[in-house]
């Protein structure tokens, strides 16, 4: 049995630390499949081998960290543009695996269009593989806030209950350090790391399930943070989004 993780973005593993230790010290089989590409190979080799390093320094096998979407046109920004071709990558990065235990996944919360299409993407690799469980981990999403202000790592009550994962002080010092491991997302980490250790301090660390029948909804009333911020509209992602289950129904 493997447990897969399926994330958007070199770095997205890090919201998820919690998970990842756990199950590299109860001995799971791991497999972390990566969907978007980067604009050169130069960036999307750097990226890859900062988040190789870091679930190395984890214990988890370099060769069960995987880049299925290089290639595929799913381009940082722009996945839910090229949702069959990631899916196919998926696809074919899974050929090896005769039974997925649980799938973890960013969560569907409007905070990046690309995380939001990789949710759906494992809700349709669980659909074809016997509905196993799909844990989705919080990133940032910005409900209720103006302009470039976000929640990092808030789940949604949209999105079902939140279940608690107890962390060790230890743990969570090691956790907030790790992020050495990305140098080439400096930027991004100054605003987003502050934030999430934030909603940990007083929030705890937790997951939820996703039920697939959210992935037909809006992840929350009022204007998407990934609309303000990216300028992406929701009804761009939507059309995408349904059109890609309307082939996978045909």
């Amino acid at each position: 049995m493997t447990v897969v993780y399926i994330l958007a973005h070199f770095d997205d593993e890090y919201c998820g630390l919690p998970l990842v230790t756990a199950d590299v010290a109860a001995g799971k089989d791991l497999l972390f499949l990566y969907v978007a590409d980067y604009a050169t190979r130069e960036l999307a080799e750097t990226r890859f081998a900062e988040s190789r390093a870091l679930l190395a320094h984890l214990g988890v096998d370099p060769a069960r960290v995987l880049h299925p979407g290089r290639g595929t046109g799913a381009v940082d920004g722009g996945v839910h543009r090229a949702l069959p071709a990631a899916h196919a990558a998926l696809e074919a990065a899974l050929a090896g695996v005769s039974a997925i235990e649980r799938i973890v996944v960013t969560a569907w919360e409007g905070g990046h269009m690309d995380h939001d299409m990789c949710a759906l993407l494992a809700s349709e690799i669980a659909r074809s593989r016997g509905n196993p469980p799909i844990e989705t981990i919080s990133l940032y999403n910005g409900p209720r806030l103006p302009g470039i202000f976000f929640h990092g790592a808030w789940p949604l009550a949209q999105n079902g209950p939140v279940r608690r994962t107890p962390v060790r002080a230890a743990a969570w010092l090691s956790w907030m350090a790790a992020v050495r491991f990305f140098p080439s997302q400096v930027k991004t980490w100054l605003g987003l790391w502050p934030a999430m250790f934030w909603s940990y301090a007083w929030r705890g660390f937790g997951v939820q399930t996703l039920d697939p029948a959210r992935i037909r909804e809006r992840p929350h009333p009022g204007a998407l943070f990934y609309e303000r911020m990216f300028k992406v509209p929701y009804a761009e992602v939507r059309a995408a989004a349904d059109a890609f289950l309307a082939s996978r129904s045909a």
